[in-house]
């Protein structure tokens, strides 16, 4: 259940590399267990990431995908961390920028 909350506070690391960090109002990702989709307000959830993409809808801006590979999700308090062994920014923008 969606709180007074507007925004998400979202960071995506790869095994080696930061990929991109940000405020957002969605993100999208697949799990191993299906689709998840985090909105402000969401419950912690910790989940095991399967490869595909991950979307993004920043709170300003364009959308951002990013294509993960295996790797885990973690929603706790309106912060939503994605660590993956390999990620790429597929569109958007530029890897290292908020």
């Amino acid at each position: 259940m969606a709180d007074s909350r507007s925004e998400l506070e979202v960071e995506v690391v790869a095994s080696d590399r930061f990929i991109w960090s940000g405020g957002a109002r969605l993100v999208k990702a697949r799990t191993t267990d299906g689709d998840i989709g985090i909105m402000p307000g969401h419950t912690p959830v910790l989940a095991l990431l399967a490869e595909g993409e991950v979307a993004i809808e920043p709170a300003s801006g364009s959308r951002v995908r990013v294509q993960v590979s295996q790797g885990f999700f973690s929603v706790d308090h309106d912060r939503v961390v994605i660590v993956a062994d390999d990620a790429t920014v597929v569109d958007g923008v530029e890897a290292g920028t908020r």
